[in-house]
């Protein structure tokens, strides 16, 4: 009996019993009150995807304007020295709060990098009273999870599908390049799991950069409400499970779990998706293409298809630039590419799930709003 209660004290103390609730989670809920004005738009613009779910952004909110900022104390080091994917996930920040303007009687005026004096104001969004047509995007905003559970490889992603995913971009500066055959999948699945195996070598990377946002409990995700969860990983519920009531495994033991989980998501991928933007170093660049990335995962979710991030390859191919190494996934991306116009930032896969993706915890607009 004494077994037994401390195992079930064990299990409601690490929140077996309360996944995807408490504070962390209340955003999810309360993004949309019954209250109006420009603090709606933040509540929807949080629950952006966003790399290591960082939730890099703050916010300056009058009755007229919206700035959206980055936070450059929540980078991810060595992970992305560039702040590429910083970026990538303030225009996916920036996506959701358009399309909340409009629901919320708003038109907007949006201007990215309005102040050559302030490298951290990302974009300005005036608004105006006024009735715009409401995106049916915009009711998929508190559905859209990352999903990093295997996908059904019965279950074939069109190539139809993936043309009405690329039509949703309209920026000659940004594109999604597609490996739907078998013959496509398997180079770009090889070299995804040969990063992160590159990627876990790295203990910069991977110890120090990564660890800083593991969320092993369920007091750290209450009181950070951000970062890397167990239930968010897409593992086996068991496996999920027995994670949180087992005391913490050794780095190596999450090293051997990570890689074998990056396996099963290349191996399951309906079709690979790499986005690319003309200048990888440019900002507006980034920013967009974060807002074509949020697109597409909403309409994904509208049509039951999953998303997920497998970014190993630019990660390790911006590692190389930094450390002077030959580079090898920097090639990589070139080749798969075959365009020097373009230039690789973001590698993902996207299929029909086997399990419904879990939430993320998020902050709330109050720490994230500026004076």
């Amino acid at each position: 009996m004494l077994v037994v209660g401390g195992g079930v004290w064990r299990a409601a103390d690490q929140g077996v019993f309360s996944t995807g609730e408490g504070p962390a989670y209340e955003p999810w809920d309360d993004w949309r009150t019954p209250t109006s004005g420009p603090l709606n738009l933040v509540r929807a613009a949080i629950l952006a995807a966003n790399p290591h779910n960082s939730q890099p952004w703050l916010f300056h909110v009058t009755p007229t304007q919206i700035d959206l900022f980055s936070d450059l104390r929540r980078n991810l080091g060595t992970v992305d020295p560039f702040l590429i994917e910083m970026h990538i996930g303030l225009g996916c920040a920036l996506e959701n709060l358009v399309l909340a303007a409009a629901a919320n009687g708003y038109t907007t005026r949006v201007s990215l990098s309005p102040d050559a004096s302030d490298e951290t104001l990302v974009a300005r969004i005036g608004l105006t009273p006024g009735s715009v047509p409401v995106s049916t995007l915009y009711h998929m905003i508190p559905l859209r999870h990352t999903n990093r559970y295997p996908y059904d490889t019965g279950h074939p992603v069109s190539l139809v599908t993936l043309d009405a995913l690329s039509a949703l971009g309209d920026d000659p500066d940004v594109r999604v390049f597609w490996f739907a055959s078998a013959l496509e999948r398997t180079p770009v699945g090889n070299m995804l799991v040969e990063a992160a195996h590159a990627f876990v070598a790295d203990k910069a990377q991977d110890g120090v950069d990564t660890g800083t946002w593991w969320r092993a409990t369920w007091q750290d995700i209450q009181q950070h409400r951000d970062g890397i969860t167990l239930d968010a990983a897409g593992l086996p519920d068991l496996t999920r499970v027995l994670g949180k009531m087992l005391p913490s495994v050794s780095v190596e033991q999450q090293d051997s779990s990570f890689l074998q989980n990056t396996a099963e998501q290349a191996k399951t991928a309906g079709a690979f998706g790499l986005l690319a933007i003309r200048n990888r170093q440019d900002r507006t660049q980034q920013v967009r293409a974060g807002q074509f990335w949020e697109h597409m995962h909403l309409w994904a979710t509208k049509e039951g298809l999953a998303m997920q991030p497998l970014n190993q390859a630019t990660e390790r191919a911006s590692r190389e630039i930094v450390l002077g190494m030959s580079p090898h996934f920097g090639d990589a991306l070139r080749l798969l590419v075959q365009d020097a116009a373009w230039q690789a930032i973001l590698t993902f896969r996207v299929g029909y799930s086997t399990h419904e993706g879990l939430r993320s915890p998020r902050r709330a607009v109050n720490d994230v709003v500026k004076p």
